[in-house]
């Protein structure tokens, strides 16, 4: 039983999920993502607590939200990321906590994260070889990558997915071993559409390696993908998986298929601000409200007037669309 009312915006779509950045600092600088020099990352006092997002988290989760994705920048540069999960782990009404990362420091931490109660993990992969990843993550590290998957494997974590940026004229050749990778270890495997949340303003449409395209050459290799069950409308992926019954394939097409007359997600950056969409104009801060010890009506107010702001779609293939100032690693992936 909530203590607030549900998060509905002013088309009906009730909102569930909130992804929480801790950080915008990163160890790679992937270009899809962010600028690779001359950043200035936020100082640590102007980042939330943990006990700042915990609070924040026990907010929403009294107005129904049930799902939660940690994220970055690489949520695990921040210290004692496994502390906050724990604290997370144990709201009421939080079901589901999930961490996306970019795999580099994942060996190092995939242990006490599964302690603290971290449900799930998504990893970035967007190549298996390294010239690839050295190209898109403007750094070397495809072998820490692996050495990550391979140890959450190794003690236990059931609920893995890899996670891959879809660019045309950069990974069309991974597309098959990628597929194959997956289907060998039983991994699942998502491919997401090139967005225009690059921090150098170099996005274009015609770089966009759309799902349908990815699906033909995976089902030329690997035979009929079927669809999967969608037990849960607002998730952004369509899943598949193999006739031959390895392995699980989803594509978000978040370009070529925009999936947002169900979303159910908002968001919170490492310095406070709620946005009610990943391409949003407009942020609502709760930093000062929270340390200024506010109440919790008065920040559920403010973040109930996000959701109401939401529009019924990012925009990306209107002609209209406005990209956002901030980029990938300032809203948090």
């Amino acid at each position: 039983m909530t203590e607030f009312e549900p998060l509905v915006d002013s088309f009906g779509r009730r909102h569930t999920s909130l992804r929480i950045s801790v950080t915008d600092r990163c160890n790679i600088r992937c270009f899809y993502c962010m600028p690779d020099e001359n950043i200035r990352f936020k100082p640590q006092d102007e980042l939330l607590t943990f006990e700042e997002i915990e609070r924040f988290t026990r907010i929403v989760a009294k107005m129904g939200v049930s799902k939660l994705r940690i994220t970055g920048g690489e949520p695990l540069v921040r210290s004692n990321l496994s502390y906050l999960i724990e604290r997370l782990v144990a709201i009421p009404g939080i079901v589901d906590v999930a961490l996306t990362t970019n795999g580099i420091l994942l060996a190092d931490h995939v242990a006490a994260l599964k302690n603290a109660g971290l449900h799930r993990l998504n990893i970035s992969l967007d190549g298996l070889t390294e010239e690839t990843f050295e190209r898109i993550a403007r750094r070397s590290g495809l072998d820490r990558v692996l050495a990550g998957i391979f140890k959450a494997q190794e003690i236990g974590f059931e609920k893995i997915r890899l996670n891959a940026v879809s660019i045309k004229g950069i990974t069309e050749n991974e597309v098959i071993p990628l597929g194959e990778f997956a289907r060998q270890h039983d991994l699942e495997l998502r491919f997401i559409e090139f967005m225009p949340l690059d921090a150098e303003n170099q996005w274009q449409s015609t770089q966009v390696l759309c799902g349908e395209e990815i699906r033909a050459q995976l089902e030329e290799t690997f035979g009929p993908l079927l669809p999967s069950p969608r037990g849960d409308l607002s998730q952004p992926s369509m899943d598949f998986h193999f006739a031959d019954g390895l392995g699980r394939i989803g594509f978000i097409n978040p370009v070529s298929q925009p999936f947002c007359s169900n979303c159910n997600r908002l968001r919170i950056t490492a310095e406070g601000a709620v946005r009610n969409c990943l391409f949003s104009l407009k942020e609502w801060s709760v930093r000062s409200l929270l340390r200024d010890l506010a109440t919790d009506d008065e920040i559920a107010d403010v973040v109930r007037d996000a959701v109401r702001a939401k529009k019924t779609g990012h925009g990306i293939d209107s002609p209209d669309f406005e990209k956002p100032d901030l980029a990938m690693y300032q809203i948090g992936g």
